[in-house]
């Protein structure tokens, strides 16, 4: 199936591995100029070089920290002068620590606040002036935005926000022809999901097998995705194949996520 992506112009957040790579790199391959971040400048080339060497796709790197509001605004502006425009835009940002709220202090509450909901808030608006008809931004957020997560309280609460959002969003903008979208990986297998699991083996006093066996366990399709499986879903909904899609909330989990609505 031909996504209709050749051509666009796209900027992935958080980019230099995991998910936001993933996602890169599915991009670049479907023929988008693709500019990528991260706060370290090294890894974000490295990254870049790795993906256009990979995909022979037009990848840019730029050093950006999220939780910085002019750092987020001058790379999007600088982003679209490059490319001529934006298409797609995908905010992405590593989640905050696990912890369960009690053992948070506030200042807990304001770091994860600047890194998770205010930065996707700042990407929406300072990408807004470069969107037009046929635009695409899809927030990323995880299964705690949907189902509350002990461990996981910060961001189980700005994760809902980023969901809420999306959905905000996607009724203000849908007059412009601007699709906005949510999607939520479940246990995929990445660094940020490996360093969730070692806290928990360290928590529970059991090995990093263990938790991942009984995380296993509770996934209907058995096993952890891989993140070029998230990457297909987030193509599909950013590209003009997805064009009639906008407000929806999907989730690539494997069917860990039960609920109905």
């Amino acid at each position: 199936m031909d996504l209709g992506l050749t051509g666009k112009r796209a900027i992935v957040a958080a980019a230099s591995a995991g998910l936001g790579a993933a996602i890169a790199e599915v991009l670049a391959a479907e023929g988008c100029v693709v500019g990528i971040s991260s706060r370290s400048a090294d890894r974000a080339e490295a990254a870049a070089e790795r993906i256009a060497a990979d995909t022979g796709g037009d990848v840019h790197a730029a050093a950006v920290d999220v939780t910085d509001i002019d750092a987020i605004s001058s790379w999007i502006d600088a982003a679209a002068v490059r490319m001529g425009g934006l298409d797609i835009v995908i905010p992405n940002a590593g989640g905050p620590p696990a912890a369960r709220f009690d053992d948070t202090s506030p200042d807990d509450w304001d770091s994860a606040y600047a890194l998770t909901l205010r930065s996707a808030m700042t990407f929406a608006s300072a990408s807004r002036p470069h969107l037009s008809t046929g635009s695409a931004l899809l927030f990323m957020t995880s299964i705690s935005s949907r189902e509350p997560i002990s461990a996981l309280s910060m961001s189980t609460v700005f994760r809902g926000g980023v969901a809420s959002l999306a959905k905000l969003l996607a009724d203000d903008w849908a007059p412009d022809g601007i699709r906005v979208n949510h999607l939520i990986p479940g246990r995929i297998a990445t660094e940020r999901v490996a360093s969730l699991d070692a806290s928990a083996a360290e928590s529970q006093s059991i090995s990093v097998h263990e938790v991942r066996r009984r995380n296993e366990d509770a996934i209907p399709l058995g096993r952890y995705g891989e993140p070029h499986e998230y990457a297909a879903a987030a193509a599909f909904l950013v590209s003009p194949a997805a064009s009639y899609i906008t407000g929806a909330t999907v989730q690539v989990d494997g069917g860990t996520i039960r609920a109905i609505t």
